[in-house]
């Protein structure tokens, strides 16, 4: 099983790379975000690899980051993703944004992507959100609920915005995503601002708390 490359850039196009290895080409499947992110032909290049082995091919599929890596093998996880989806995926939304999508439940950010559409984009942020306890994803799912426990001084725990209802925190999502932003930036504003509130807050002030978060 091949888990890393390291080589020189033979050739490229918008689907992957040959990686010279010791004198042996490997044809890499990549997403856009890594392919821009490698040298003109002829520089030294590593990836981590994915290996699928089927009964009639073997594919590799090369990662400029471990993170991509792993959000790759959560999207395959879901019916209907095969590689190519979960590359393009990969090439619309950086790790971290697709955290964000995922924690925010934002299928619009999904679906941005060639191939997927509204039901299968839904399906991704639902079920990925459900097994969110063992993907790695990274600093935007610490905003999943903004009832993250933050560790306290005494070594116990106090949680961050405690006391704000869930209803709240949906309500302000949804005004300042009719205000015209996006819903992972939304999200990503009202959880933010639902951690620096002590005790319990309406939907009023925690837009207001988020449209300063937006502003920032």
């Amino acid at each position: 099983m091949i888990a890393k490359l390291k080589g020189l850039v033979e050739s490229g196009d918008e689907d992957g790379v040959i990686l010279d290895v010791g004198g042996v080409g490997y044809l890499v499947f990549c997403s856009a975000r890594t392919l821009s992110r490698l040298p003109v032909p002829g520089g030294a290049a590593s990836l981590d690899i994915e290996t699928h082995v089927r009964e009639d091919h073997i594919h590799l599929y090369g990662f400029a980051e471990r993170a991509e890596r792993d959000w790759f093998r959560a999207l395959t996880t879901v019916q209907g993703v095969g590689a190519r989806v979960a590359l393009a995926i990969l090439s619309v939304l950086t790790p971290d944004q697709l955290s964000q999508a995922v924690a925010a439940q934002d299928k619009a950010a999904v679906a941005r992507a060639n191939g997927v559409g509204p039901k299968l984009a839904q399906r991704i942020v639902s079920e990925l959100k459900d097994k969110a306890g063992s993907i790695a994803l990274g600093p935007g799912a610490a905003l999943s609920g903004a009832g993250t426990t933050a560790a306290a001084p005494g070594g116990g725990g106090t949680e961050a915005g405690e006391g704000v209802d869930p209803g709240a925190r949906e309500d302000a999502v949804s005004a300042l995503v009719n205000l015209g932003y996006g819903r992972s930036e939304a999200f990503t504003a009202v959880a933010k601002a639902a951690r620096g509130i002590e005790g319990g807050a309406d939907a009023a002030q925690l837009i207001r708390a988020g449209l300063k978060e937006l502003s920032q």
